[in-house]
């Protein structure tokens, strides 16, 4: 081109560059047209010219790789489409569509990142265009497809195309084709297309090549559009590898594929179309079928990775699931295609039913979606799974609640029907899975109460057809027909709709959906049970069990079971009994392991328990002995039972009960272990064990549960020993002779086998535990089972055979040595156990005679010759174990050295099992003498119950002297030499247990004659001479300062439970019957030494020291007693005060609030020997250090429910004794009486039962005032209250005292405190600012703190004198004036019901006044009614005359009251009196027939009036039940309703029951009311019907003008001129009424132009807030109208309020629910589109809808939505779209956003 014309075309383009930006794309091809025909322009120059400057603006661009603008956009489009244009014109023989790709359509796609897809569609939409046009597919394929897919291989890192391609796309393939910037389009600098760019371009070639041989008939295809076909199909094959491999690859280019290719390969293959394709010289039929497979490939190969890839693999699967909706292509072609049908494999189908169950919401829609897919079961309706049941109407069941039935309803609506009696079972396959699609829907996508409607209807319909053959599982579509022909499969797909229920988020349908799968009577299904898979046992179904909302009555009354727990169990003993031995055995196992993995709550665990119980019943055919069957079974697959371990089952249920120990309620942990006892006794024969498994299985049960009197001790030796029966198999004697066998070898085992590897003989701390455990659980065993003596025979005589050579053996057998002294402890030990236990049981009177203590079936007698025949032997071997101990003991004052280097890990120990910092050798050697000196202890202590002291002297003597060497050990400064101390004084602690429990005549000869021996005076009390001596050794130890820290806690723990030993011995001498009258024991010099040294220790006291520390005080303080050993002076405040607030620092600081430390520093520091003394209490004006604890503790006691009620029961107690101390104590009294807190701590209640310290220390506390009444509420937050109560009672019986012959000083203390106690909560109940509030809630803080000052002053009433009477009513009566609930009132009536009572001149004075004063409130005249009526009803004879003439006539016009409670209430106490007391009346004096004939009418009215005869039957029993007397006790407070503990122990009482009676009655009223409104309005409608298809009416007014009404009220005089109106008048006055019709016609025709055609239907909706919301929106957006069921609403203040006046100015129509069905077909027939504000499964997004111009919008319910019924009506539904968690908004939002959405799209 020469210079001259190249610059003229330069300009040309530049112009047309220009001009294309001012017009619109479409106008660009003619506008190019009409150049070149007007120009003279040839094509081959401009084409090149306009490709050269949109190749540099590419190019421009790629180069600065930034955001093109909108002017850039339009300029790019506008290029591209002239030069698609030119290539149209230009023909398929041209170059310059080749010329084109490369260097403008390909480097665009390289900046598609820039612009928007907009552009891009526009431009291809253009160039494919071109390219149909044109026929150019061949240079597609050549160009365009091969670099595209270059573009895609090397995104996932492929050099090269793979072999199963058929398109050619490495370098050098694609360079051939290139002429100009070759380089440039190929370099790396520029990166390739974007892989999402390049697979919609593919996507976009792939669809015009389909489309353009598709959309041709056949006559006119040419060879371009046949070879367009073959494009699409290789295209189509390359794309399917692509795809293939892309699914496997990273989650970014899967999501690629998954957003681009596949939804388009999916597109290409419609039904009937398949490809052939020649790759290689082969060739493939290429089909939908075949494509599939491969996709299901992938998804296999996605499904075993992660969650990721698992939901991916369901989105894909959703996504080609299409295909199965068209059946299987048949190929119409010869070559032989590779199909393979995915729904024929199993695993197809198990991962349709996970992701069903998945909990990812998307998951389970699109797995929904691939079944609904599967099974072409699209668009069909959910309710024909019913269509085969009967669709007649059915009447409404009698006894249905509403909810119950409006769910009938529902289900109706459904076309769900009522199962009749006999069903037939011929629904189809479809229908039966249309069923199990509705069930899952309604659970996963719509409302409870469709739930509600048609689960049981529908699960039984699905239960009864896969019990037969025809089962849905089992269909017969050829898609799935090598599925399970069993049962199996169809009980698979139903636990899917189990478990989706069981986890639904709302609780009534989980509940609903459990309490069906329990309520199936599986017993009808026999085997199909076991159908259920195994892992919907454990998990969906154990997941339900422990969902708390299913256990609601759980733990009510101490019953803790449930129904479901029951049905679950019943239900798991059916499932199991028709497993093998070995898979029950194994399911078994598998329950009780879920523990091990899942936490489990008290209902859920108690649950599993049952299930476990239920199940091993099931299994119990199998027990061993018990069934020839089994013995046959075995025969024949011995392998299967060879695996069956019953010892690692053992282990299982150990666990299990352990596990149970988290929940801390004795009762709830017996039954759970006697659940689990019963499976172990179940399964598990004794003989098939190790004794080892069976020791530590029980060894989890807590003692008391299997000891003497324990809950399952005989159950356990059933177990042990085999049950009884009437003819005992041998294999029951095998097992008894093999346990015991084992029991009696026990001890030789046990000894002579060593704990560790090797010959060293060294042990440790950890050693000794496990062997004491070992030991424990083994004697534990043998005092269950054994049933004779002749039975101990072999160990008796191996103790005996031991014990004497114990001193002669090896020391290389040091072991053996340690473990027979454990083992000979742990006899003794479990001896005295069951004689502990024996004699707890003789104190409570709950001994049988003849009742075994050991053994099974021995009585006490032989038991008792048991226990001797040990003694005996132990007595023989006492001297040889004594010898064993001296050769022991020396280790502690001869051997010790000084440090020796230890290893780092022992040096450092500072806790772990083993804390002492000793080398081996030397722990080995000290826990050897520790354990001597232990066992010589405990033996010696324990037989001198049976042998005198004489005979032990020898033992006694050597414990004695142990004492003396121990305090007498010099002090070393070295850390093994003070560790050695400590070991020391741990063995002293075990002997001075010993010498103290024992203590006697000789014990005394021995301290003499040390002192003696040490020249002592005599005259020195003689335990000062032990206890000094004592204290100053070990305070030196502890002073060297050579312990650590933590060994100094240790040191502490048994200085104190070594002098505790020291200050118990004068109690246990006394007890022993040594006479003490010329003993002194202690001094005044010692005591107060010990006390100095406590006051000191008190505030550091660790954990470990805590109890003895607080013992010491406590037997300290009992020694200053009155009476008491010795001439001690006494304890005074001085001395108090420092021990006080020591006591209380430790209390604070103690981390644990134990039952046992609670106990402990009440009963030292409230001690009853100081308590008596005044000054403890008071000082002048300031408190006393007593009174100064008991403020601290109370005060956080509120923070600490234990220490409260602790508190409550020493203090009270204390008080009791004590009455004149009361008096000092009226706040803190008043505390207890108003105090609540949580209401149970099962912590507490353990505690006091498993813990000996806990029970120990709570029965050293001052006894309650009244037990019998207190110990039901010991651990409920009434204790306290219920303590001052019988505190107070007590008082008050002392009280009465007064003025007789039995008073004291005592009797006019109680009368003091109970009178000023009185005052005290009167004053707070009339003046405090919150009791004295007149509004408060219902089970407010106020409303309890009410209750329990009333409920007390009651309980004072009998304190009530003559001198404070007159001020206690005036209070009274000022209360009595004032609102209060029913609950509160009932216990002011009481309190003065006695008060008139007792002094009935009152009566006459203040309440017959009271009666006459009728401008008095209801409230309070229904009180002083009930107050006058008892009085009369409770009065003593001579009173009751004067009683009924002066209450009764005040009374009786009260009967006519317009207050309806008030009235009501009457009727009810004048009928009790009249009925009770009316011959009296004949009898008065001055009575007339008259006034006698009035009673009698009035009473037979009473006693015959319907209306007073049912009010009277709901009330029976109230009256008769009701004595004021008893009810102001605490007995008639609290004990008669303790099951009523919910609320305060507060009975309903005859108010409320009145108001209950009277409001049902008025509500039935209104209902009967609102029922016969709706068949008006409804017949309204109908008759407006008919009026609307007769038209207009004469007058030629419009319908709503018909709505006009004009009263007139008439005077007498105008009525009498009436007949003289003249016709003039009449005249004029139909004009005026006529004027005012058309002037109310036009207004109305006017401001109905204003108004939008849409009515909001808000029928459905009760909340005020939200009609009153939509109110406002309706007139702010002009609605036409606001559908409301009650326009009642209307004058609701609240209403008003939020709607701002907005009700005046919005038209508001109210149809009743019950109508609105039929307004809204009456609104259809106007011309209104209905819709519905709903999410359903067709619902429309808001965005995406078009509202008509008339439309009835309808809002659902603020919970449940529409009802079915009326979605029925709805022409569509519409839902606003949401991305947020939380799936709902508020409906007033809701119905705001759709308003308007309405109003933008009638605006625009």
């Amino acid at each position: 081109m020469k210079s001259g014309d190249g610059n003229l075309m330069d300009s040309v383009v530049s112009s047309l560059s220009n001009s294309f930006k001012d017009v619109p794309l479409a106008a660009i091809p003619p506008m190019l047209d009409c150049i070149l025909a007007s120009t003279g322009l040839s094509l081959s120059s401009l084409f090149p010219a306009l490709q050269d400057s949109f190749a540099l603006l590419v190019k421009d661009h790629m180069l600065k790789d930034e955001k093109l603008g909108s002017d850039h956009c339009n300029n790019v489009a506008s290029l591209a489409a002239a030069l698609c244009h030119l290539l149209k014109k230009l023909g398929s023989d041209s170059p310059c569509m080749r010329s084109f790709i490369w260097r403008c359509f390909i480097p665009l796609l390289k900046i598609a990142n820039t612009f928007d897809h907009g552009l891009l569609n526009e431009i291809a939409e253009s160039f494919f265009s071109a390219v149909s046009a044109t026929n150019s597919w061949t240079m597609l394929e050549t160009t365009l497809v091969p670099f595209l897919l270059r573009s895609v291989g090397l995104s996932m890192g492929m050099q090269q195309h793979a072999e199963s391609f058929v398109f050619k796309w490495s370098g050098d393939d694609m360079k051939d084709g290139l002429h100009h910037d070759k380089d440039f389009v190929l370099s790396s600098q520029f990166g390739y297309v974007p892989l999402p760019v390049s697979c919609y371009v593919l996507t976009l070639v792939l669809d015009t090549t389909i489309r353009s041989f598709l959309m041709l008939p056949l006559e006119r295809a040419t060879p371009g559009c046949c070879y367009g076909k073959r494009l699409s199909g290789i295209l189509l094959w390359d794309l399917c590898c692509l795809n293939e491999q892309l699914l496997l690859h990273s989650p970014d280019l899967r999501s690629c594929t998954i957003a681009f290719l596949l939804p388009n390969i999916c597109k290409a293959f419609t039904p009937g179309v398949s490809f052939e394709i020649r790759i290689h010289e082969n060739s493939f039929l290429l089909t939908r079928n075949l494509f599939l497979g491969k996709v299901w490939k992938c998804c296999r190969s996605l499904f075993s990775l992660g969650s990721l890839e698992r939901r991916d693999a369901y989105s894909v699967l959703s996504m080609c699931s299409t295909f199965f909706r068209d059946g299987y292509d048949i190929a119409d072609s010869n070559i032989e295609a590779e199909e393979s049908d995915v729904r024929a494999e199993r695993q197809f189908w198990e991962e349709i039913k996970r992701g069903l169950v998945d909990e990812e919401r998307l998951v389970r829609k699109q797995s929904l979606e691939i079944l609904k897919n599967v099974l072409c079961t699209n668009g069909e309706s959910p309710s024909s799974a019913s269509e085969a049941k009967t669709q007649s109407k059915l009447s409404n069941p009698l006894g249905m609640t509403r909810r119950e039935l409006w769910a009938d309803k529902e289900a109706r609506s459904l076309g769900v029907g009522k199962l009749c009696s006999s069903v037939d079972s011929l629904l189809t396959h479809q229908q039966q899975w249309n069923a199990f699609i509705l069930l899952y829907e309604m659970l996963d996508e719509y409302g409870t109460h469709l739930v509600e409607a048609a689960w049981n209807h529908q699960v039984t319909l699905l239960l009864q057809v896969s019990a037969s053959q025809n089962n849905f599982a089992n269909t017969s579509y050829g898609m799935h027909q090598h599925q399970s022909e069993t049962s199996r499969e169809s009980f698979a797909w139903l636990a899917i709709l189990w478990q989706v229920g069981f986890r639904h988020e709302n609780p009534q349908v989980r509940c609903l959906v459990l309490q069906s799968f329990l309520g199936i009577e599986w017993a009808k299904y026999g085997e199909t049970a076991i159908s259920l898979p195994e892992s919907f046992i454990l998990g969906p179904f154990l997941h339900a069990l422990n969902d708390p909302i299913h256990h609601r009555d759980f733990g009510v009354k101490g019953v803790y079971t449930s129904r479901t727990i029951k049905a679950a169990g019943q239900f798991l003993c059916h499932y199991i009994s028709y497993l093998s031995m070995r898979n029950g055995i194994a399911l078994i196992n598998s329950l009780a392991s879920v523990v091990k993995h899942r936490p489990f709550g008290r209902a859920g665990l108690m649950g599993l328990a049952e299930c476990l119980a239920s199940a091993a019943r099931g299994l119990e055919k199998y027990k061993c002995g018990a069934s020839d069957l089994l013995e046959e079974v075995v025969k024949a697959s011995p392998e299967n039972f060879s695996s069956i371990d019953k010892s690692e089952l053992l282990e299982v249920l150990r666990f299990f009960v352990e596990t149970s120990k988290q929940h801390f309620n004795p009762k709830y942990r017996l039954r759970v272990s006697m659940k689990i006892l019963e499976a172990a006794a179940s399964l598990v024969c004794i003989s098939e064990v190790p004794l080892e498994a069976v020791l530590r299985f029980l060894s989890a049960f807590p003692r008391e549960f299997a000891d003497h009197g324990g809950a399952f001790r005989v159950r356990t030796q059933e177990w042990f020993l085999g049950s009884p029966t009437k003819h005992e198999s041998s294999s029951n004697y095998s097992t008894k002779f093999q346990l015991l066998k084992n029991l009696q070898e026990f001890p030789l085992k046990y000894t002579s086998k060593q704990s560790s590897a090797g010959t060293v003989s060294t042990y440790d701390d950890e050693d000794i535990d496990a062997w004491e455990a070992e030991a424990k659980r083994w004697a534990r065993v043998l005092f269950i089972v054994i049933k004779g003596e002749n039975e101990l025979a072999s160990l008796l005589t191996y103790i005996h055979d031991l014990g004497l050579s114990i001193c002669k053996q090896q020391s290389s057998l040091e072991w053996l040595l340690i473990k027979f002294l454990i083992l000979s402890m742990s006899v003794v030990s479990e001896i005295q156990l069951a004689e502990q236990r024996a004699a707890e049981y003789c104190i409570g009177g709950e001994m049988e005679r003849e009742a075994s203590l050991l053994g099974f079936g021995m009585t006490s007698v032989e038991s008792l010759a048991v226990a001797r025949n040990f003694c005996a032997h132990f007595v023989l071997i006492l001297e040889e174990l004594i010898d064993f101990a001296n050769m022991s003991c020396p280790i502690f004052w001869y051997s010790i050295g000084e440090d020796i280097t230890l290893p780092g890990p022992v040096r450092g120990k500072l806790g772990g099992p083993s804390q002492r910092r000793l080398s081996s050798s030397t722990t080995t050697a000290v826990l050897q003498a520790i354990t001597s000196v232990q066992v010589v202890a405990s033996i010696s202590s324990w037989c001198i119950t049976y042998r005198s002291a004489l005979e032990l002297n020898s033992s006694w003597t050597s414990l004695w002297d142990f004492f003396f060497k121990t305090i007498s050990i010099p002090t070393y400064n070295s850390e093994t030499g003070a560790e050695v101390g400590v070991a020391a004084y741990e063995a002293l602690s075990y002997a001075l247990k010993a010498l103290a429990s024992s203590f006697s005549k000789l014990s005394l000869d021995l301290i003499k004659q040390h002192n003696i021996s040490s020249h002592l005076t005599e005259d020195e009390p003689w335990l000062d001479v032990v206890v000094i001596p004592f204290l100053h050794s070990v305070n030196n130890l502890l002073a060297v300062g050579a312990l650590a820290r933590s060994r100094r806690a240790v040191l502490l723990k048994w200085k104190w439970l070594c002098l505790e030993s020291l200050l118990s011995i004068p109690c246990y001498a006394r007890g022993n019957g040594l006479p003490l009258e010329d003993a002194s024991f202690f001094s005044d010099r010692a005591i107060k030494a010990i006390i100095d040294d406590l006051i000191e220790s008190l505030e550091n006291a660790g954990e470990v020291a805590l109890l003895p520390m607080l013992r010491c005080v406590r037997l300290a303080l009992g020694l200053f007693a009155p009476g008491k050993l010795g001439s001690l002076t006494g304890v005074d405040a001085q001395m108090m005060w420092p021990l006080v607030r020591s006591s209380w620092v430790l209390l604070v600081n103690s981390n644990k609030r134990r039952v046992a430390s609670i106990a402990a520093v009440l009963s030292s520091v409230l001690h009853a020997s100081v308590f008596a003394d005044q000054v403890m209490h008071v000082a002048g004006d300031t408190p006393g250090p007593l009174k100064w604890f008991i403020g601290n503790l109370l005060e956080e006691g509120t923070k600490s429910p234990r220490t409260i009620r602790l508190a409550s029961l020493h203090l009270t107690g204390l008080l009791l004794s004590h009455p004149r101390i009361a008096m000092y104590y009226i706040k803190e009294l008043k505390l207890l009486t108003l105090y609540g807190s949580v209401a149970f701590d099962e912590d507490f209640e353990a505690e006091l039962v498993e813990n000996y310290d806990a029970r120990t220390e709570v029965a050293l506390l001052a006894n309650s005032p009244d037990p019998e009444i207190t110990e039901a509420f010991i651990n409920t937050e009434l204790y306290g209250r219920v303590s001052v109560a019988a505190l107070f009672h007590k008082l008050g019986e002392l009280a009465d005292l007064v003025g007789t012959t039995h008073e004291n000083e005592d009797c006019h203390s109680a009368l003091e405190s109970g009178k000023l106690f009185l005052f005290e909560l009167l004053d707070s109940a009339v003046n405090d600012r919150d009791l004295a509030k007149e509004l408060y809630k219902k089970y407010s803080a106020i409303h309890r703190r009410k209750i329990r000052v009333w409920q007390m002053i009651c309980v004072l009433s009998r304190f009530v004198t003559e001198d404070i009477v007159g001020e206690v009513t005036k209070s009274m009566h000022v209360a009595l004036c004032r609102n209060n609930l029913p609950a509160v009132r009932q216990y002011l009536e009481t309190f003065a019901i006695n008060i008139f009572l007792n002094f009935p001149a009152l009566v006459g004075k203040q309440l017959v006044p009271v009666l006459r004063n009728f401008e008095m409130r209801p409230q309070a005249l229904s009180s002083y009614v009930f107050i006058s009526a008892n009085v009369i009803l409770h009065s003593s004879e001579p009173l009751r005359s004067r009683h009924l003439d002066d209450l009764l006539p005040p009374i009786i016009p009260l009967l006519t009251s317009h207050h309806h409670s008030l009235r009501g209430f009457t009727q009810l106490l004048v009928y009790q009196v009249l009925c009770k007391f009316f011959s009296h009346l004949g009898s008065q004096s001055g009575e007339n027939d008259l006034s006698k004939r009035c009673f009698e009418d009035i009473k037979l009215y009473l006693a015959r009036n319907p209306d007073c005869k049912r009010l009277r039957e709901s009330m029976e029993g109230y009256l008769e039940a009701y004595n004021p007397i008893s009810s102001s006790t605490p007995a008639g407070i609290f004990v008669n309703r303790v099951e009523e503990l919910e609320f305060e122990c507060v009975p309903t009482s005859l108010m409320e029951e009145v108001l209950s009676f009277l409001n049902d009655a008025r509500e039935d009223l209104r209902s009967a009311m609102a029922k016969d409104l709706v068949s008006i309005k409804n017949e309204s409608m109908k008759i407006d019907e008919v009026h609307d298809s007769q038209g207009v009416s004469n007058s030629g007014l419009p319908h709503e003008m018909l709505d006009f009404q004009k009263k007139i009220t008439l005077t007498k005089n105008e009525t009498e001129d009436m007949d003289h109106a003249t016709h003039s008048t009449m005249e004029k006055e139909a004009e005026l009424l006529q004027n005012a019709f058309q002037s109310r016609r036009l207004a109305i025709e006017k401001t109905k132009e204003r108004y939008q055609e849409i009515i909001l239907v808000a029928s459905l909706l009760d909340r005020i807030p939200n009609l009153a919301g939509l109110a406002r929106t309706c007139e702010i957006f002009k609605a036409s109208g606001l559908v409301i069921a009650d326009a009642c609403v209307l004058r609701d203040k609240q209403f008003q309020l939020i709607s701002v006046t907005a009700e005046k100015w919005v038209p508001i129509m109210e149809v009743p629910i019950h109508s609105v069905k039929q307004f809204l077909e009456k609104k259809k027939r106007e011309g209104f589109s209905v819709l519905g504000l709903e999410q359903t499964a067709n619902s429309v997004p808001l965005d995406q809808y078009t509202f008509p111009k008339k439309t009835v919008l309808v809002l659902g319910r603020e919970k449940e939505g529409i009802p079915v019924d009326i979605i029925h009506v709805l022409d569509a539904c519409i839902e606003i779209p949401q991305l947020g968690v939380v799936r709902s908004l508020n409906v007033h939002v809701s119905g705001a956003i759709a308003l308007w959405e309405y109003t933008r799209q009638q605006r625009s």
